[in-house]
């Protein structure tokens, strides 16, 4: 998990923020001194709480609504929740049991991710989506390449015999199609049915060598294909890159009835750059990572959590799966869930690979 507050609190406040936030998270209204100091676990008076409360607010970590004399948790307040405070369950076993039963191995990758999505968004209400797995050990099966005007050429590689990507790249010169199609054959020669990795490692090394003695087509084409197979030349992200469901589950939650708002979040989960780059960014982490409102760096998550995952086989990262919903989620049932999906869903993969 990510991003811990570096303000240190007293354990009462720490226990007095606890409730305050497990009882907002259940109700979903203000909560008041009164409230708080009836509760279990809360032995000291009504006034007492109302002056930690106030301490709280100091800190930034309780607001006061205008038309509430009850205080809500801050951003702030759900990150030391989340850090410090949290008691995570983990998931009962027929969920568990039910969730291995439906990523049957023996669908195919893309099968696989749409389920798990499905199931992410069906359990917790929320948006679930998933990346598709980054497998550097997919062959090449075919590349194309024609050209376009102002010194650019687009790629058509031909990846695993079932995934197709267009890479557009700025080349030295304008080419014609004829000298694009036997640089394609030479390379389809040299590389079929070899991994990227493997192809990438060999170009990088070529680029690298000195070049007295290759001629000048030669290093046209190694120049040309190193572009191509760049990481950096990879398409940006489209419904190929990331699956995305359960966006309207978003519509039933109080906190998020701002239309404006929402409107912004589901521009977002239609474009999917920014949110696929944040997926991207945890690619990374070890285990859940949770992105509180403004800290994911994009204005239209400013109102929402985003609970994240990265799924691997044999340590090898594929891809990242999450939830994003409200700040007021129940992150304790949240965080097994996308947990262990992203556990099964890297078992499955790893038992058809």
């Amino acid at each position: 998990m990510s991003n811990e507050s570096s303000n240190p609190i007293s354990e009462r406040e720490q226990h007095i923020l606890k409730v305050l936030v497990d009882q907002y998270i259940a109700l979903g209204t203000p909560v008041g001194s009164r409230t708080l100091s009836r509760l279990p676990g809360i032995d000291i008076s009504a006034a007492s709480v109302r002056n930690v409360m106030g301490d709280l607010e100091e800190m930034g970590l309780l607001r006061s609504p205008h038309t509430s004399a009850g205080r809500v948790p801050t951003s702030k307040a759900f990150r030391v929740f989340v850090d410090s405070l949290l008691e995570v369950r983990p998931p009962n076993e027929s969920t568990v049991a039910e969730l291995r039963a439906t990523l049957d191995p023996s669908l195919d990758d893309q099968s696989l991710i749409t389920l798990a999505t499905n199931y992410l968004s069906g359990c917790t209400r929320m948006a679930g989506m998933v990346t598709v797995p980054h497998r550097e050990d997919k062959a090449l099966q075919q590349v194309e390449f024609i050209p376009l005007s102002e010194q650019r050429v687009l790629a058509v590689l031909v990846i695993d015999g079932e995934e197709v990507q267009n890479r557009i790249v700025t080349v030295d010169r304008d080419y014609s199609k004829d000298e694009l199609s036997a640089f394609a054959r030479q390379l389809n020669a040299e590389y079929l049915g070899k991994p990227l990795n493997e192809i990438r490692e060999r170009l990088r090394h070529d680029l690298e060598a000195t070049r007295e003695d290759m001629d000048k087509t030669m290093q046209q084409l190694i120049q040309i294909a190193g572009r191509v197979l760049d990481d950096s030349a990879a398409p940006p992200a489209d419904s190929a890159c990331m699956v995305v469901s359960g966006e309207t589950n978003l519509m039933t939650h109080e906190d998020l009835s701002d239309v404006g708002k929402l409107r912004e979040l589901f521009a977002a989960f239609e474009k999917k750059r920014d949110i696929y780059a944040l997926l991207e960014r945890c690619n990374s982490a070890d285990g859940v990572q949770i992105f509180i409102g403004r800290e994911s760096g994009y204005e239209a998550l400013g109102d929402v959590s985003l609970v994240t995952a990265p799924y691997e086989i044999g340590g090898e990262v594929l891809g990242v799966l999450g939830v994003v919903g409200p700040k007021r989620m129940s992150y304790a049932d949240v965080i097994p869930v996308v947990d262990v999906t992203s556990r099964l869903l890297g078992a499955a993969l790893n038992r058809r690979s």
